[in-house]
């Protein structure tokens, strides 16, 4: 993340020498440390098959393969034709980058609801700041690193998308018979895709 900024230090104004160059890199190393931090240390309740919250562990344990179960909720968002709005993940996700996936998704934090996870990560990858949901159902999803217990919603209202963020490359509306046709694991997550069968067709 931080080497263009390393490798631009050359071309700097030579009057940025010495100890400006050292403070700079100090900084620029301290950031580095704090992001390290944060995807180690960000907590995700373990919770068993009824959301019943057993402990907490990082999501980097979470991802390890150690099959932690943490609660994620996903929303999804149709227009009056029924077309279902997907997002593209960005290419810098650690998981599946670049393919098409539910509108929006994402971790419960530890100590945090479900109602307010899903108006967080609403905002983060969308913009969406105001929005209406109905409850469409729960599961447990298995993917090769993790383990999810999913809480889907419908969103039946919201105010304006607002894309790209930091979280989302783009997103479009995909008919239904143009899942369909198209439904396999090159375009589409495997996750969607199991979600679309159980809860949306």
């Amino acid at each position: 993340m931080f080497t263009p900024l390393l490798l631009a230090l050359p071309s700097l104004p030579n009057a940025v020498t010495g100890l400006g160059a050292i403070l700079l890199l100090a900084v620029l190393f301290a950031i580095a440390r704090q992001v390290y931090r944060q995807r180690h240390t960000e907590w995700l309740p373990v919770v068993n098959e009824q959301g019943e919250v057993q402990g907490k562990a990082t999501r980097c344990r979470c991802h390890s393969g150690a099959r932690l179960l943490h609660p994620v909720v996903h929303l999804h968002i149709t227009n009056p034709q029924g077309d279902i709005l997907l997002q593209k993940r960005g290419k810098h996700k650690h998981l599946l980058p670049g393919k098409w996936d539910t509108a929006v998704g994402g971790h419960v934090n530890a100590g945090e609801s479900i109602e307010n996870a899903l108006k967080r990560e609403s905002l983060e990858e969308l913009g969406i700041s105001r929005l209406k949901a109905r409850f469409l159902g729960c599961y447990t999803w298995e993917g090769e690193r993790e383990r999810e217990l999913v809480y889907a919603f419908l969103c039946t209202a919201h105010d304006e998308i607002r894309v790209p963020t930091e979280e989302v490359e783009e997103t479009r509306f995909w008919s239904r018979p143009d899942i369909e046709t198209r439904a396999n694991a090159t375009r589409f997550t495997p996750n969607f895709l199991h979600e679309y069968a159980l809860l949306l067709k």
